[in-house]
C-alpha cells in the first residue's frame, strides 16, 4: 500500500496558524484608559448645600434633596462654592430631563467674574468649563444649520471661557480652545451620566462614563470657585463628591 506524501510547508503553515490563534486567544483586549471613580474612596467626601452660594439665579432654579440637586435651568446662571478651590478629583452624575439640553461644571471661576454676575452684568463666570451637554443639542443644531457643528459636540467638552486661557488636548476644535473628546461615550437624555474630573496644578482631565476622553493644561486661571451651571432646560445632579488636594 502506498502511503501519501505529506507536503511539509502545510505542516508548517497548521502549526503556524495554531500558534497565531493561541497567542491571539490568550492576549487581553486593547481598551481605552478606564477610571470609574465612586468619590467613596479614601479622602472623599460628599459636597453638601450649605457649601454652595446661589450667585445669579432665583431662589427656585436649584434645590437639594439628600444627594440629588434639580436645576430648573432658568434663569441662565450659576450655583458657586462659598470658598475658592485650587487642586480637586470632583465625581459628579448628571441627567437631562429635556432634549437638547445645556449645563456645565465650572472649575477655577473667577472672583472677578462672579462679582459681575452678582451685580447682574453677564450670565456665566470665567474660568474653565467642564461642558454637560445632551446628545439631542448637536442633533437640534444640525437640524436648524443644516450642517454638522464644528465647534462643539456632546461628549465632554472642556474649553476657557471669557478671558480664561487653557492649551487643549487633541482633538482640537478649529478655534484652537476647544478640547474635543477622543471618544463619544455620553448617554442621551433621561439616562444618568458619570464625570469623573481632575484639576491640578492648571491641568484638567475628564473621564465620561469611565473613558478618558479631554481635558488641558496651563490652566489660567488654576484657582477659583466650583461651579454647578443652569442653562435653559431642567437637569439633575447626584452624588457630587469631592476630594481636595495640596
Amino acid at each position: 500500500m502506498k502511503i501519501p506524501r505529506i507536503n511539509p510547508f502545510c505542516i508548517l503553515a497548521l502549526l503556524t496558524l495554531d500558534h497565531v490563534e493561541s497567542v491571539t486567544a490568550d492576549k487581553p483586549a486593547q481598551s481605552a484608559p478606564q477610571a470609574w471613580i465612586t468619590g467613596t474612596e479614601s479622602g472623599w467626601r460628599a459636597m453638601r448645600e450649605e457649601e454652595f452660594v446661589n450667585v445669579n439665579c432665583t431662589d427656585d432654579t436649584w434645590s437639594f434633596e439628600g444627594n440629588l440637586i434639580k436645576c430648573t435651568g432658568k434663569p441662565v446662571g450659576v450655583i458657586r462654592t462659598k470658598k475658592m478651590i485650587k487642586n480637586l478629583e470632583l465625581v459628579v452624575e448628571w441627567k437631562h430631563k429635556k432634549y437638547g439640553g445645556n449645563s456645565g461644571v465650572f472649575l477655577w471661576a473667577t472672583p472677578d467674574s462672579i462679582k459681575r454676575l452678582e451685580e447682574g452684568k453677564g450670565r456665566l463666570p470665567a474660568g474653565i468649563e467642564v461642558q454637560v451637554l445632551d446628545l439631542g443639542y448637536a442633533e437640534l443644531y444640525e437640524k436648524r444649520h443644516k450642517k454638522p457643528s464644528d465647534w462643539f459636540t456632546s461628549h465632554g467638552d472642556v474649553f476657557p471661557t471669557q478671558n480664561a486661557k487653557m492649551k487643549p488636548f487633541p482633538p482640537v476644535a478649529p478655534n484652537g480652545k476647544r478640547s474635543f473628546p477622543s471618544k463619544n461615550t455620553t448617554k442621551e437624555a433621561g439616562e444618568w451620566n458619570h464625570y469623573y474630573i481632575r484639576a491640578i496644578n492648571g491641568e484638567v482631565r475628564l473621564w465620561v462614563n469611565g473613558v478618558e476622553v479631554s481635558g488641558g493644561t496651563d490652566c489660567q486661571p488654576a484657582t477659583g470657585y466650583l461651579c454647578l451651571e443652569s442653562e435653559g432646560a431642567p437637569i439633575e445632579f447626584r452624588n457630587l463628591r469631592i476630594r481636595e488636594l495640596p
